[in-house]
């Protein structure tokens, strides 16, 4: 059985170099996935630009100010929405941080521990933004429900003035993640906080002037359940991605039958089996097949041509290909489907 391994020409020896070489040949692809080239496309094939590190600082800096802003505001004017909404700015804000270290962690070099370097890294930062974002909401859901029993009179004037600058600290931030949200399942996270934060905040200025003109004052744990009910609509989905890819499933908007497909399709190849396909990080696609071509090794161009399609046509960044000759009377042991 010979092995060889089609994806060796990629450089996947340095963080820097490998971000640099996948980053200029992908500004044509910047668009959504299962769109183009009749196939579904992958995470893998959009990276964010190299300026998000700064979009990430400007993004905790002014995030962080504001919610001990906010924080203080919400005590002062005894609004639960405030400090609802604090709240979830706060998981926001180490939401952002865990982000932002895993872009810097992404590009460390592989050792001989940590083969791939630290790539999923990536992965884990946006499994544990969810889940904070879900544990902190359950805190403030739970205090909303209490408040209907005894509501307080609450200081509609402040509660507006410090939700319309967090609307306007929410909108910009989103805005500095628009360009990078198809292509990282981080930085997509980043822009769906902020900017459902910035519709948290048009909703409690809203229900500030709502209180301010009916002396409702039960508005205000309606609104923080409001609050916790888009904040985890919004969650979920985070959560369902990272758990897929932490489980090593193939990334979504990749079909693996239209992969196998493809291979199948490949001239001299009789066979694949094998086939596995999973995130390296939230930007990165995986893939490892066994192909049975029995009239013959292919050589490296044919290797070369397979890398390049799977990653045009996929999104697939790091293929590894084991070419079967079947020459041996003996079959693989992997061949069957249900074996790994």
């Amino acid at each position: 059985m010979a092995h060889d391994h089609s994806g060796e020409h990629h450089d996947h020896s340095g963080g820097d170099h490998d971000h640099d070489h996948h980053d200029h040949g992908h500004d044509h692809h910047d668009h959504d996935h299962g769109h183009g080239h009749g196939h579904s496309h992958g995470h893998g094939h959009v990276h964010a630009p190299k300026d998000f590190g700064r979009a990430f600082l400007i993004g905790i800096v002014l995030n962080a100010g504001f919610v001990g802003i906010e924080a203080v505001y919400g005590v002062l004017s005894n609004s639960l929405a405030l400090l609802a909404d604090a709240g979830h700015n706060l998981s926001d804000v180490l939401g952002l941080l865990l982000a932002w270290g895993a872009t810097v962690l992404v590009k460390k070099a592989p050792t001989n521990r940590y083969t791939y370097g630290l790539r999923s890294t990536s992965i884990l930062a946006a499994l544990i933004n969810a889940v904070l974002l879900l544990t902190v909401t359950g805190g403030i859901a739970w205090e909303a429900i209490s408040r209907f029993g005894h509501p307080d009179n609450i200081d509609s004037t402040t509660v507006i003035i410090v939700a319309s600058i967090g609307f306007v600290i929410n909108i910009s931030t989103a805005l500095l993640f628009m360009s990078g949200r198809k292509g990282d399942l981080n930085v997509r996270a980043a822009f769906a906080h902020m900017a459902g934060d910035a519709a948290i905040s048009l909703g409690v200025v809203i229900a500030g002037f709502a209180i301010m003109f009916t002396g409702w004052q039960w508005l205000d744990p309606v609104v923080s359940l409001v609050i916790a009910a888009l904040v985890i609509m919004g969650t979920w989905g985070l959560l369902h991605d990272s758990v897929n890819l932490t489980l090593h499933a193939c990334p979504q908007g990749i079909d693996p039958s239209q992969v196998r497909q493809f291979l199948e399709s490949l001239d001299g190849v009789t066979e694949v089996h094998d086939l596995h396909i999973w995130g390296m990080s939230t930007t990165e696609t995986a893939l490892s097949a066994h192909l049975a071509m029995p009239s013959g090794l292919p050589g490296d161009a044919f290797h070369k041509t397979v890398s390049d399609q799977l990653k045009e046509k996929f999104g697939i960044d790091h293929p590894t290909i084991q070419i079967e000759l079947l020459d041996s009377g003996q079959s693989c042991k992997l061949a069957a489907a249900h074996v790994v």
